[in-house]
């Protein structure tokens, strides 16, 4: 039996959805890692506007994500409480170790395309998308501090 360029689509569209792989990240994740680079950003500006709303739409999202969740809400949560930017600072990275360990589970598809960062002053990591380290622990007093790890 010869199969079309279109039976063999449909095959491996139905053994996508039987084995729940999934073909691209969820949209519960993709709020997450978006709310989530905003928060790296001002942060790495030594800014914190719109944190506390960001880091709500972060638990939000992960609560929709079930128990593999809730690693991230609780870290998120920890986040919209903190009250100053060092704080701030100190809370995103459970954030990221949350964010970061539910990449590895994943085998990183949730967040394809982000950079793992690692700051040796603080030993945190955390995620980004630009090119040029932007660190959110030290922000413009030390912005580039850190170094590129591999994500596998």
């Amino acid at each position: 039996m010869r199969l079309t360029r279109r039976g063999v689509m449909a095959v491996v569209a139905g053994l996508i959805a039987v084995m729940g792989v999934r073909a691209e990240a969820s949209e519960p994740m993709k709020a997450i890692v978006a709310s989530y680079l905003d928060i790296q950003q001002q942060l790495a500006g030594d800014k914190i506007d719109g944190v506390k709303a960001r880091a709500h739409a972060i638990g939000e999202q992960a609560a929709k994500l079930g128990t593999g969740g809730s690693a991230i809400a609780a870290a998120a949560s920890d986040v919209e409480k903190a009250a100053d930017i060092k704080a701030v600072r100190e809370a995103f990275g459970p954030l990221s170790d949350a964010l970061v360990a539910a990449a590895k589970a994943d085998g990183w598809t949730d967040v394809s395309g982000l950079k793992l960062a690692y700051c040796p002053m603080v030993k945190r990591t955390w995620l980004q998308a630009a090119d040029s380290l932007q660190n959110p622990y030290f922000g413009k007093a030390m912005p580039t501090c850190g170094e590129f790890r591999p994500t596998r």
